[in-house]
C-alpha cells in the first residue's frame, strides 16, 4: 500500500488541533466556508440578472 503524504499531514494536523484549541479552528473553518459560499452564490447569481431596456 502506498504511503500518502497528504493523508499523514492531515492526520498530524488534526491531532495537533486537538491540543491547541480545536473548536476555535473549527469555528474559523465554518465561518470561512459560509462566507465563501455566500460570495460564490452572489457571483454566480449576478450573471442571471437581465437588463430589459
Amino acid at each position: 500500500m502506498e504511503h500518502h503524504l497528504a493523508a499523514a499531514w492531515l492526520a498530524q494536523a488534526a491531532n495537533t488541533a486537538d491540543g491547541r484549541g480545536g473548536p476555535g479552528i473549527l469555528r474559523v473553518v465554518l465561518v470561512v466556508m459560509l462566507v465563501g459560499s455566500a460570495l460564490t452564490a452572489w457571483f454566480l447569481l449576478r450573471g442571471y440578472r437581465h437588463k430589459d431596456d
